[in-house]
């Protein structure tokens, strides 16, 4: 059979973006972002319409089906303006930006954003998802497009004025993050900071559901991170009750996959039982390195089959040919919202026969469902049942869902992304002894150093068909050198050391704003209205925020006073109000926490292979620290040669494994002793 050639192809067809290709035969005259149609905006002096998306959104999908993909719709676009296609995970800068301009508009924002630009990239006017009727608020997106352009042609300069006023409060809100004084905070001053962020977090804390806000919800593992990291520092239960609460809550609603492991985007809900189905990356690698670290606090086993199971899908569904993370499954499957993962209650009755009745109880199915007739599983039931036939059930109705279509799967490796679920495998299979999860990591590890990483250590942002795009913003740097500090520490192979090492020195060189902190593009960044420059965390963590982090264990791996100090400078953009808004500056929190707690850093002499050097380390990693740094050389000779000036000068005692343990600038004395390290890892003094 001769395959039907689409009517439509346009420029996106070159690109290797998911979401550009799913627009390729649109019959808009679509262009991605580049010199080409930036070119053609000014020589025809049309205004540009800028559509930012992603894969898995799905409002973007509907918009595409509504308006994209419609001749009549699509001729008024090309007749009047240069139409541009963005996938936001590529370009953050743009997104950023121009999110921030939407905001100042509207008063909100979201995906997808529509915006209209001037010829030279200024935005006038903007708004998200425009339906192809007026409904619900929303003007008909060929009534807007037909406004826009009239207001082009017959109001030219009241145009161009809103777009230099929008530039101007964009560009102002770079400067307005940074308090008038950056300077560093005393350690009592910034002690007490991190106090209040737990008691504004306990005054917007849900202790039913747990978790911070209404619907929607979101899992916030970093807030959560701070929190653990709070528990450690101060031996508080307060901070730890509030994780575990948001932790088992979220385990057990909706919004995490009982049968396949990993979680959604986040709940629609205020109770975590209905998600947003789309499943990305970033949240899996947080939410498993964030359960891994509740398991070493706690040791609920709980914790560790969250761990097993979300990582084990990442291993199952997001690993790529060549080794990375895929960034996400799509919240549809043919068009349609989570049915891939819903159930009837008939079907598991057909599918489990006898053992329905305990698995229904179990998990919440009823006839009449709990989602639009569907049954969306959730862990509802309080009484003990057997756990070992949950499993199996499981495991057989986890068949019949793959036999089902499957959602699609944007498959770019994306940098930052990979940064973050590499420390999530190097950490989990350290802590687990799962040497497959610590080879995952480095599989993914040596794709961003071989692929997306040049000869003069500059990284780019995405990885696709042998392709690699788009230049590396701060989060890439940042991001890719804590997973690699992490890969380090979980095999103590000092080329991730260096790699990171040499990642910050980028940081350093080409994000630093002098004023403080670091831009999100590098000086060489192609220019665009305003050099951007994220402070919140968000989905993930700002660039900022865990450049700090990064640099801090710098500090103590190197002893190098640049790490240390342009750290606090990047810190004391935030201290101001990091702690009145915690939810938003979670890892901001727990980079404060770090320069504040007990550093602790421990030296590791010993042969990998022999009994008394892994004694020694599995006293280390016996327990969640998050405030230590660790390195290991095999003996004195390669600790001289080691790339890490922490093992300078360490040499065995008594020919056998030696750990040194040094706090606050002063090391205690070495010790070949499990007992003596152990009793000196938990002695501040």
């Amino acid at each position: 059979m001769v395959p039907i050639e689409p009517p439509h192809t346009n420029r996106l067809a070159e690109e290797t973006s998911p979401y550009l290709l799913q627009h390729a035969h649109n019959p808009v005259d679509w262009y991605p972002w580049g010199p080409e149609a930036l070119s053609r905006a000014r020589d025809e002096d049309r205004p540009i319409f800028l559509s930012i998306g992603y894969a898995a959104c799905h409002w973007c999908h509907v918009m595409e089906r509504e308006s994209f993909e419609k001749v009549d719709t699509a001729r008024l676009l090309n007749e009047s303006f240069v139409a541009i296609k963005v996938d936001r995970e590529e370009r953050p800068d743009l997104d950023a930006i121009y999110m921030d301009a939407v905001q100042q508009m509207t008063g909100h924002g979201g995906w997808p954003m529509s915006v209209f630009l001037t010829p030279d990239g200024m935005p006038f006017y903007g708004g998200t998802y425009f339906p192809d009727t007026a409904r619900h608020g929303l003007p008909a997106f060929k009534d807007v497009l037909a406004g826009v352009a009239e207001a082009w042609r017959e109001r030219r300069t009241e145009v161009e004025e809103a777009g230099a006023a929008i530039v101007r409060s964009v560009s102002a809100q770079v400067r307005a993050a940074q308090p008038e004084s950056a300077t560093t905070t005393g350690t009592a001053a910034a002690g007490w900071m991190l106090d209040s962020a737990v008691v504004a977090l306990e005054s917007g804390f849900d202790p039913r559901h747990g978790g911070w806000g209404g619907a929607p919800k979101f899992p916030q593992p970093m807030t959560i991170e701070f929190l653990l990291r709070m528990h450690i520092r101060t031996a508080d239960r307060r901070p730890l009750a509030m994780a575990r609460r948001t932790l088992d809550a979220m385990a057990a609603g909706g919004i995490y996959d009982h049968l396949g492991g990993g979680f959604a985007r986040y709940a629609t809900d205020s109770v975590w039982l209905v998600p947003h189905f789309e499943k990305m990356l970033y949240d899996n690698a947080q939410l498993g390195r964030v359960y891994l670290h509740a398991w070493q606090v706690t040791s609920d086993v709980r914790y560790r089959e969250v761990v097993e199971e979300t990582l084990g899908f990442a291993e199952r569904e997001l690993v790529t040919a060549d080794g990375g993370f895929a960034s996400s499954l799509d919240a549809d499957t043919e068009g349609e919202e989570g049915s891939t993962y819903v159930w009837p209650k008939a079907e598991i009755d057909s599918v489990l026969d006898e053992e329905a009745p305990e698995f229904n109880r179990a998990y919440g199915v009823t006839e009449s469902g709990n989602w639009e007739g569907h049954n969306i599983l959730s862990r509802v039931a309080t009484a003990k049942h057997d756990e070992a036939r949950l499993r199996a059930a499981r495991a057989k109705l986890l068949v019949v869902r793959d036999a089902r279509p499957q959602p699609p799967r944007d498959d770019k490796v994306l940098t930052a992304w990979n940064g973050l679920m590499i420390a999530a495998f190097a950490e989990a299979g350290a802590a687990f002894g799962r040497a497959d999860w610590t080879q995952a990591a480095e599989r993914a590890a040596d794709l961003m150093l071989r692929e997306v990483r040049d000869d003069h250590g500059r990284l780019r942002r995405s990885w696709k068909d042998g392709r690699a795009l788009h230049a590396g913003v701060l989060e890439d740097y940042s991001n890719l050198a804590d997973g690699l500090l992490a890969l380090y520490e979980a095999t103590f192979d000092e080329r991730w050391f260096v790699a990171a090492r040499g990642l910050a020195e980028q940081i350093l060189t080409h994000f630093t704003d002098p004023a403080g902190g670091f831009f999100d593009t590098a000086d060489d960044h192609e220019s665009l209205i305003t050099r951007p420059k994220s402070l919140q965390d968000n989905a993930v963590p700002s660039g900022n925020s865990m450049a700090a982090n990064v640099l801090l264990k710098l500090a103590a791996l190197t002893g190098d006073a640049r790490y240390s100090e342009a750290a606090e400078r990047a810190m004391a953009q935030v201290t101001s109000y990091a702690y009145r808004y915690p939810t938003g500056f979670g890892q901001w929190l727990s980079a404060l926490a770090f320069a504040l707690g007990e550093q602790v850093e421990i030296a590791l002499l010993g042969d990998l292979a022999s009994d008394d050097t892994r004694a020694l380390l599995d006293v280390v990693r016996a327990e969640y620290r998050p405030f230590s740094v660790v390195a290991l050389a095999a003996g004195a000779r390669q600790a001289k040669e080691s790339a890490i000036p922490l093992l300078a000068d360490r040499v065995l005692r008594e020919d056998r494994a030696t750990a040194y343990v040094c706090r606050a600038f002063a090391c205690r004395a070495p010790t070949i002793d499990r007992a003596e390290l152990a009793a000196q890892l938990a002695s501040p003094n």
